[in-house]
């Protein structure tokens, strides 16, 4: 059978400005590949053997059928995969020939899958000594986190096992997290390759918060689980309520989730990000906002929490509505995050308590309903009084009861049944807008309004503004 280097060789014709070779309609790109980067035709290829890892697992009867198909070098394969191609077939004049050219020796496919990984499979002993010798990455990992000392292994190639062990290769260690499956193809669809996930080191590993992170060149915010807490049920119920909750949320006013690591540790959540921050931030910078503003904040924070309240088959408490859980995106619009951190237990149908009341709730939160921090039985009102003290914070400019500490604050509204004085002048903010703050955070749970019909009440308040030409051409939405 003819060389399939000698195959590849025909037609490719140099491209000195660009540094690249084509054969026929297929260029070569000599750059190390993201492993799911969607400008490049990287399609997902078989070699027969897959990674010793690989949820998906082939039979050997599967693989070998389909060898002698596999033998004629596909005409779409990019740099990368004719690597890996000619590894899988043990053609160490061809894999030389490519790496002569400037073809990476650390390029990965789809999989996060090196030629090593692909040679040390095979049990191609010479191939393997090649790559090391033009310094492939020995330790690298594919999305599954198995290195070629591994594969080999797991294969029976003995001979490249112990050239790779000789050369320094370090096997990684089994480890599983409290989430794995039993069965691989129980896998959730969410579940995101680490090695694509990149924390920049200055910014440290903040463990439990969400922190700025790349995802494929994607910035994205990643909340990172202490290694400590996988030993703890409590904490591990936790982290998987939150993905829960995240994973089946969807409205243009809540956080867009993206994925998550959970057959991997460290366990990671990931999240969209907005770059502009939190309300919490903004209010501090812009103080009192205009009523058109107020007003449109409302709106976004109200059709977010009417969204949570709304899911079938079980409404989302959030138990923790404040600024610093309202993230800004890019065109200013509020989005809800921080709920599903607190696990509540069903009373009925309508009510429920909070589980392990002492370590979830801040009794320093202003922001917090009587009911909460009293732990007594409570519903989806809790949230409104939360509304209610952010709108009032948004329209007069200052947290309530400002100077006094929040654990003032907290105490004054949820013990001693106290409320502030609402100052805004009325030629500012219509009156409907007092009345419905006042209803928000009023005692008796009754009286609080549900969010379907605060999103009415807003909405007519700024039709009715805008029709009396109180805010003339300041006020102007999206829609």
């Amino acid at each position: 059978m003819e060389n399939v280097a000698e195959q590849l060789k025909r037609g490719i014709s140099r491209q000195s400005s660009t540094g690249s070779v084509r054969r026929g309609t297929l260029s070569r790109q000599f750059t190390r590949q993201s492993s799911l980067d969607p400008r490049r035709n990287n399609m997902r290829f078989s070699f027969g053997r897959q990674s010793s890892l690989d949820p998906i697992r082939r039979s050997p009867e599967s693989s070998s059928s389909c060898q002698p198909q596999m033998m004629s070098v596909p005409e779409n394969l990019d740099s990368t995969m004719q690597l890996l191609f000619m590894a899988s077939k043990g053609d160490v004049d061809g894999v030389e020939e490519l790496l002569d050219e400037g073809v990476d020796v650390n390029s990965i496919d789809l999989d996060g899958r090196t030629a090593l990984h692909i040679a040390s499979c095979e049990g191609h002993y010479d191939v393997v000594r090649v790559l090391l010798s033009r310094r492939a990455n020995i330790d690298a990992r594919d999305r599954w986190g198995s290195t070629a000392a591994v594969d080999a292994k797991y294969y029976g190639n003995v001979e490249v096992f112990n050239l790779l062990k000789t050369r320094g290769a370090k096997p990684p260690k089994t480890r599983k997290t409290p989430m794995t499956v039993g069965n691989p193809k129980e896998v959730p669809e969410y579940e995101l390759n680490p090695l694509e996930l990149q924390v920049r080191k200055a910014d440290g590993i903040s463990k439990g918060t969400y922190q700025v992170a790349k995802w494929n060149g994607t910035r994205v915010s990643v909340k990172i689980s202490d290694k400590d807490s996988y030993s703890d049920p409590e904490r591990v119920n936790a982290f998987n309520h939150e993905l829960t909750v995240l994973a089946k949320a969807r409205h243009p006013n809540i956080v867009q989730f993206v994925g998550a690591v959970t057959q991997n540790l460290p366990m990671m959540i990931v999240v969209e990000h907005n770059p502009k921050g939190d309300l919490s931030e903004y209010l501090q910078k812009k103080g009192r906002l205009s009523p058109s503003k107020a007003l449109r904040f409302a709106l976004d924070i109200a059709r977010g929490m009417n969204y949570l309240h709304e899911c079938k088959p079980d409404p989302v408490i959030h138990c923790d509505l404040r600024p610093k859980n309202i993230l800004l995106d890019r065109g200013g619009q509020l989005k809800i995050s921080g709920f599903g951190l607190i696990k509540l237990s069903k009373v009925s149908e309508d009510n429920v308590k909070v589980v392990n009341h002492e370590a979830h709730i801040d009794k320093s939160n202003c922001y917090i309903a009587p009911e909460l921090y009293k732990n007594i039985i409570f519903d989806k009102s809790v949230d409104v009084h939360s509304f209610g003290v952010i709108l009032y914070e948004i329209t007069e400019g200052v947290s309530i009861f400002h100077p006094k500490s929040p654990e003032e604050v907290a105490e004054s509204i949820c013990m001693e049944g106290r409320r502030p004085t609402i100052k805004t002048k009325s030629k500012g903010y219509p009156p409907e807008l007092k009345e419905l703050i006042e209803e928000c955070w009023h005692p008796d749970t009754s009286v609080r309004p549900i969010f379907s019909d605060i999103i009415i009440r807003l909405d007519n308040i700024v039709a009715n503004c805008s029709k009396q030409g109180w805010w003339k051409d300041t006020f102007k939405f999206p829609w």
